[in-house]
């Protein structure tokens, strides 16, 4: 059985061989304007990753391909910290750390699949890469913490499973973090 793929093929821009989707989001950065679309690429990341996290090698079918590997290896970091925490309000701000903190973008020497990613061509680009992700991992990690936590406030035993598979044998975290 193959991998999902992204149904975003025409992307607004790109940078490198990266797509740059916009999503709905409630963080400030480089997406300002709401998607008028129902799915965005965080959405159809959370519907996947399920599936997807079970394969050691993806087929790259388009540059929004490379946003969806992105986001879930970033929701498996993601889950590897919610399994520390109690309650919705501690995930929250375990999220927010996480998503702010410094990480590797295409091209920098720690990022893990430089392979199939190609570096920003600018430092103008390489800013806008950044920010894009930062907002990018905000937004994911609110809502992967309503995925987790849902309505009673507990952590889901069927989302939370999923934080030691690796998804492509690959991890955006340094070995040992």
């Amino acid at each position: 059985m193959p991998a999902y793929h992204s149904s975003f093929v025409n992307p607004p821009q790109v940078v490198g061989n990266t797509a740059i989707l916009p999503f709905k989001t409630q963080f400030r950065g480089p997406i300002s304007s709401p998607s008028n679309q129902e799915q965005d690429i965080i959405d159809e990341s959370l519907y996947f990753f399920k599936a997807n996290v079970f394969f050691r090698t993806y087929e790259i079918k388009s540059e929004a391909d490379r946003l969806l590997i992105y986001i879930t290896l970033y929701i498996t970091e993601c889950l590897k910290k919610l399994q520390k925490c109690t309650n919705k309000n501690q995930a929250q701000n375990e999220m927010y750390s996480l998503a702010i903190s410094r990480f590797d973008i295409p091209g920098d020497a720690g990022f893990p699949l430089n392979s199939v990613y190609s570096k920003p061509s600018s430092t103008s680009e390489a800013d806008l890469m950044r920010n894009y992700l930062t907002q990018l991992r905000q937004e994911v990690g609110h809502r992967i913490c309503d995925k987790v936590f849902g309505e009673d406030g507990k952590p889901s035993k069927w989302w939370l499973c999923f934080a030691k598979k690796k998804f492509m044998d690959k991890s955006l975290s340094a070995p040992g973090q």
